[in-house]
């Protein structure tokens, strides 16, 4: 059973599913709430307390609904709460009020999520373009199948622009014409001009299935251009009242900031009709969910951070061998880290990329790797879980990962002590092939009482390896209250 909860910039959703072990998913239960958590934020550049207290009181109630069907949840944040300056103490207080980890998800994360929403299962060879306008951004994605090739995500969306512009009633002519070019500027400073997309889109937000129902001829099941074009000159004629009794109310007064939206990005990549699916954002994390659970045996995310790794130059042996080593001792001492298993993708990603920095500089390559991670794409990783495999990478020498360290304020307890325990099984990992020639060939590992106990078969002496590793046991013993002792037979 799993639960995702959308926190937008226009509305808070809720959608409860099961998952089935071909991977499909049944929804149980959906619920929308028009919060508005974006409400003033573009003008004062915070969320208020009041809308805080509609945001907490409303995903108190998920939260509620959540643990009725014992549901696994993941609940993102988009664009209000990225921009907000106040995004730390509203993420508390959910956290403290509902008990849910709120997950402030970064522009490109958002349209990866999107992407897979509404992408997953199409052939792999299929072209598609997605087009999904929220209320303070608006994400782009080129895919093909359910990949994407580019991801854009730019800051205007329907309830920005109808704030920036105050037009939430009629839009006088010349108003129109420098909202139509601002959002025409923003895209062409965004998008790169002639990329090669189809001329058909997927529009999977409520605001553009919203527009296409109103623009479209008869029955059909998509709008063209020129029907978009119509629907803005006829939406901007309209009072808000009119507009009220063609829509929902809770959208009236943002779509035809929405309009002008899908109309720019529709000539600016030169996108002939738009067609509107029931399929975005929640779905997206949804099948996300489903596919972490199957991780253990998904190479997606290792074959991933190879790629980086390649692209940065780096001893693939060396990476190879230390991955391999810490997860070898992963597995063996579950019961003394006992970590989740859901961790240990995490230590593999933070082992194949450790040391990525020396693209940099050798002296303080750690450093550097801890920054490349930080910021590199990692499909199937979300920022903050981006950030944790970072830092664990970034303790693989010289500074112990203690809690009181600076790069370990952003975690909660239980992150924090994943970090240490993985990043220490790490350190000894990567002391084990200190010469980057990947002596050993297996590791045996016994524990009992107060000590762990490594057997190392190797192919010849290992008397660096051995010597760095003597370095790491006064961590592992500060972590994991064992004694450490390494042994290597030929």
């Amino acid at each position: 059973m799993l639960a995702a909860i959308d926190v937008g910039t226009n509305a808070v959703r809720l959608e409860i599913a099961l998952a089935f072990s071909d991977g499909s998913l049944e929804t149980l239960h959906t619920e929308r709430d028009p919060v508005r958590p974006g409400e003033g934020l573009f003008k004062t550049g915070v969320i208020s307390k009041e809308v805080a207290g509609r945001l907490s009181s409303t995903l108190r109630r998920y939260a509620t609904l959540c643990k009725r069907h014992g549901a696994r949840v993941r609940a993102v944040a988009t664009s209000a709460l990225r921009e907000a300056k106040n995004r730390e103490e509203v993420v508390r207080r959910v956290k403290r009020e509902a008990g849910l980890s709120l997950e402030v998800v970064s522009g490109r994360e958002e349209a990866r999520l999107i992407c897979l929403g509404v992408l997953t299962g199409k052939p792999e060879h299929q072209r598609s373009l997605c087009v999904d306008i929220g209320g303070g951004s608006t994400e782009v994605i080129s895919a093909l199948g359910e990949q994407p090739k580019d991801l854009w995500s730019l800051d205007i969306g329907a309830v920005r622009l109808t704030e920036l512009f105050n037009v939430r009633g009629e839009v006088p002519k010349r108003e129109l014409k420098l909202m139509r070019s601002f959002v025409r500027e923003m895209l062409e400073e965004s998008i790169p001009a002639g990329v090669d997309v189809p001329a058909s889109a997927l529009g999977s937000s409520g605001t553009i299935g919203a527009i296409v129902a109103f623009a479209r001829a008869n029955d059909a099941g998509h709008a063209t251009l020129l029907e978009v074009s119509r629907s803005v000159e006829e939406l901007a004629d309209m009072d808000l009242e009119k507009r009220r009794k063609r829509f929902d109310p809770r959208r009236a007064d943002i779509v035809t900031a929405g309009a002008v939206i899908l109309e720019s990005v529709m000539k600016h990549l030169k996108v002939q009709t738009v067609t509107p699916v029931d399929r975005g954002l929640r779905e997206g994390v949804l099948v996300d969910l489903v596919r972490r659970q199957k991780q253990l045996g998904d190479r997606s995310l290792s074959e991933a951070a190879v790629a980086v790794g390649r692209r940065f130059g780096f001893s693939e042996g060396h990476a190879r061998q230390a991955a391999k080593l810490a997860l070898t001792l992963f597995d063996a001492l579950a019961p003394v880290h006992k970590l989740p298993a859901s961790a240990r993708p995490y230590l593999e990603t933070a082992a194949l990329l450790h040391d990525v920095g020396h693209a940099v500089n050798y002296q303080r390559h750690h450093k550097h790797s801890y920054y490349l991670i930080s910021n590199v794409d990692l499909p199937g990783l979300s920022d903050r879980e981006r950030l944790l495999v970072a830092t664990i990478a970034r303790f693989h020498r010289r500074s112990k990962p203690e809690p009181t360290h600076e790069l370990m304020a952003p975690f909660t307890t239980a992150e924090q002590r994943v970090i240490r325990k993985c990043a220490t099984l790490l350190r000894v990992a990567d002391s084990l092939d200190r010469s980057h020639h990947q002596p050993v060939q297996s590791l045996s590992v016994a524990s009992r009482a107060r000590t762990v106990w490594i057997k190392v078969r190797a192919r010849h002496a290992i008397d660096l390896e051995l010597w760095d590793v003597a370095h790491e046991t006064q961590l592992f013993r500060e972590t994991f209250g064992r004694t450490l002792l390494v042994s290597a037979e030929r």
